[in-house]
């Protein structure tokens, strides 16, 4: 049930309301990762951090396309649940700002691109191309079913590092995996925080997450859990692909923070969850880059 109150709009004014819907900007989140990925895939196959311009490009298209993709499937598997509910009904969809068919063709040009970025790169990563898409459409639809779509929200970006890796090399490694392990927490951690606003109209409409299963404090508790899995595992990583110190000290600050997030949000105070969620998580994924970006120039 959408509200028609709005006409659609067309052209470059709905292609602008496509990418804010779809929280373009926030693509900051996974790409660090991925890009953190490609240096040490890199280092793996070449000896040096930088894989080619050519490889840079397709990586960065691969994954601006393919969650580009996931938020449209996203906004329009969740269309009429955004309609009901008073902190999402003024999103494109459900407000009628633009029409189903038009979030539809943003889609499949999306999953295109994603295709050709993967072909462009090497054999494996467009073999594997339908199971990334299948994870990161996927998690729109976990939370009919379990509390557990954090997850699963965590491992459709955590596969991002993974995914870079073998678009540099056309293999994967096990080492890499603990940076997949790491951004899956990190993700899933931050989601049960933001997932906070949500318990009670969850709990009204039948949708499942852990603050509606598990109430409010407790989905904390697994969130701080989470987050310090997420420390653990960025050590794995920089261990397993032989990270230098200033990886480890940026790994410092990214505990620091996570540390500050989690301070800002009580179960009967969300009103900064929007500073933990969007500001602080984009500050983490940028500063680890830019250490990790470091580290490699040093070494």
């Amino acid at each position: 049930m959408t509200d028609s109150a709005h006409a659609p709009i067309r052209g470059w004014q709905a292609f602008r309301t496509v990418l804010e819907m779809i929280k373009f900007e926030h693509s900051i989140f996974a790409l660090p990762f991925a890009m953190i990925g490609m240096m040490w895939g890199s280092v793996h196959k070449l000896g040096t951090s930088w894989p080619g311009f050519a490889t840079f490009f397709w990586i960065v298209v691969a994954m601006v396309s393919c969650r580009s993709a996931a938020m449209a499937f996203n906004r329009i598997a969740d269309r009429d649940i955004d309609a009901l509910n008073p902190r999402t009904r003024m999103r494109a969809l459900p407000a009628g700002l633009l029409k189903l068919r038009q979030v539809n063709l943003f889609l499949l040009g999306s999953i295109a691109v994603f295709v050709l970025a993967a072909a462009m790169l090497n054999p494996l990563a467009l073999a594997l191309s339908p199971i990334a898409l299948a994870i990161t459409l996927g998690y729109s639809l976990s939370k009919r079913y379990t509390p557990l779509c954090h997850l699963i929200l965590g491992f459709s970006l955590g596969i991002a590092p993974a995914a870079a890796w073998i678009g540099v090399t056309g293999s994967i490694d096990p080492g890499v995996l603990w940076l997949t392990a790491a951004v899956t927490g990190w993700t899933a951690g931050f989601d049960i925080t933001y997932a906070l606003q949500d318990a009670e109209f969850d709990h009204e409409h039948g949708l499942h997450s852990l603050p509606q299963r598990l109430g409010k404090a407790r989905a904390l508790v697994v969130s701080r859990a989470l987050h310090l899995a997420a420390i653990a595992c960025l050590i794995g990583a920089g261990w397993a692909v032989g990270a230098g110190v200033v990886y480890y000290l940026g790994v410092i600050g990214a505990a620091a923070l996570l540390g500050y997030e989690q301070s800002l949000v009580r179960p009967n105070d969300l009103s900064r969850v929007d500073l933990a969620f969007f500001t602080l998580n984009g500050f983490i994924s940028m500063g680890l880059f830019i250490f990790v970006l470091i580290d490699g120039v040093l070494r």
